[in-house]
């Protein structure tokens, strides 16, 4: 409205003054920073002045048809996934530890079988990877074959077993006894001339 009460000299004057002020800021900056109103401003004014008239913005017409471009690009693309493989739950990866540690022996393949069998779907690389990771060595690495460890793996057991005694008139009497393997205590449960099944 401003634009119409004034006369055409006075117009001519602002528009040389403006074309001045942006011969000069164009010296100055390479790439002005534009917000998406001025983007939407420039486009629709780019509608309203012939084209052999662009030379007065400050963007060029390919830029302005690729702003273009990228709007319908946003508009009419989907999101994309991002590329890969989905992480791994932490429900699994303790899952993975934990059984790792109280099965020594285990290796990636067993462990991946016993979740398979849990229910959780699993892949034998995605359980390699896991361990490798912790710093996990291998299976047979992470063994230890000494008779101390197999001591205290067994510190729970209870063997059983028969021997038998002659006594002085050649009778030979049959013992079923139990031994403590943690503390190598012997416990007699019964003794008989004539064991049976049921006994």
């Amino acid at each position: 409205m401003l634009l119409r009460i004034r006369g055409d000299a006075a117009k001519d004057i602002e528009i040389l003054v403006l074309r001045h002020q942006l011969a000069v800021l164009r010296r100055q900056v390479d790439r002005p920073a534009l917000e998406p109103a001025d983007r939407v401003l420039l486009t629709a004014l780019s509608r309203l002045l012939p084209r052999a008239r662009w030379n007065a913005f400050v963007v060029t017409p390919a830029t302005l048809l690729r702003w273009h471009r990228e709007l319908i690009a946003r508009k009419w693309t989907y999101p994309h996934k991002t590329p890969g493989r989905p992480p791994v739950r932490a429900e699994i990866r303790q899952l993975v530890l934990r059984l790792t540690a109280e099965n020594p022996s285990w290796g990636h393949k067993r462990i991946q079988g016993e979740l398979l069998g849990l229910g959780y779907r699993v892949g034998v690389a995605t359980v390699w990877r896991i361990l490798h990771q912790a710093g996990i060595d291998p299976a047979p690495r992470r063994i230890d074959t000494s008779w101390t460890t197999f001591l205290c793996a067994q510190a729970a057991v209870l063997a059983c077993d028969f021997f038998t005694v002659d006594t002085v008139f050649l009778q030979r009497i049959h013992v079923f006894f139990v031994v403590e393997i943690a503390s190598r205590r012997v416990h007699v449960l019964g003794a008989t001339r004539h064991p049976t099944g049921t006994w």
